[in-house]
């Protein structure tokens, strides 16, 4: 498996190269936003670990010209913005995953690994399901033409559900991937936040497959 590191900051881009190298990928490092998109647009990488904070062009920036131009590389964002906002920017522009400095690179292995198992299926623009539209871009919900109007956390919840209609999702996979890992946070903010979102959708939207974790019906 080949990773792009795309870090200015040159002591961490060695150590994760090593650490990753270590662990059996090949590795190229870059260190400003050009010079990354060049390699992530011609690498042939399957994935890419991209600080927010880079000289040139920033990784919001990057991610964003990516994305635009149907290039679908997986992407674990890394940045010292620890702000929920911040976080739903980062996934907002194109981002599959965020991490936020200091990170424990056992979860930096552990959430690498699972994008690469998902791999770089393509993805639409605006995600579509039933009579629900989530346009990741613009921050925009709308129900049957009915703009919706979440927070950052709901936007995410959903964007993430919206991405496996007609999947069960568990729990913990929601709360790995749309909670920060770095930051301790409470099992029942998932079923909270399901909550919120029935409210503003409909409960018939969000199914509770008991035992097992929610499903977006479709």
């Amino acid at each position: 498996m080949r990773v792009l590191v795309v870090e200015d900051e040159a002591r961490l881009a060695t150590a994760l190269q090593r650490g990753l190298q270590a662990e059996g990928f090949a590795v190229d490092v870059a260190g400003t936003g050009p010079t990354g998109l060049e390699a992530a647009r011609h690498g042939g990488y399957d994935a890419m670990i991209l600080d927010v904070m880079l000289p040139g062009l920033s990784g919001y920036e990057l991610v964003r010209r990516l994305r635009a131009e149907q290039h679908w590389l997986p992407v674990l964002m890394l940045s010292a913005k620890d702000g929920e906002y911040d976080q739903a920017d980062g996934l907002d522009c194109g981002a599959d995953d965020y991490l936020t400095k200091p990170f424990s690179y056992v979860v930096l292995l552990a959430r690498l690994r699972a994008l690469l198992r998902r791999g770089a299926p393509e993805r639409p623009t605006v995600l579509t399901v039933g009579d629900l539209r989530l346009d990741p871009a613009r921050r925009r919900v709308t129900r049957a033409d009915t703009e919706v109007a979440l927070t950052a956390r709901e936007f995410a919840l959903l964007d993430y559900l919206m991405r496996r209609p007609g999947q069960v999702i568990s729990k913990v996979e929601l709360l790995d991937h749309v909670w920060d890992a770095s930051l301790e946070t409470a099992p029942n903010a998932v079923e909270v936040y399901v909550g919120y979102l029935r409210r503003k959708l409909g409960r018939d939207r969000l199914e509770t497959v008991r035992g097992a974790g929610y499903r977006l019906a479709t």
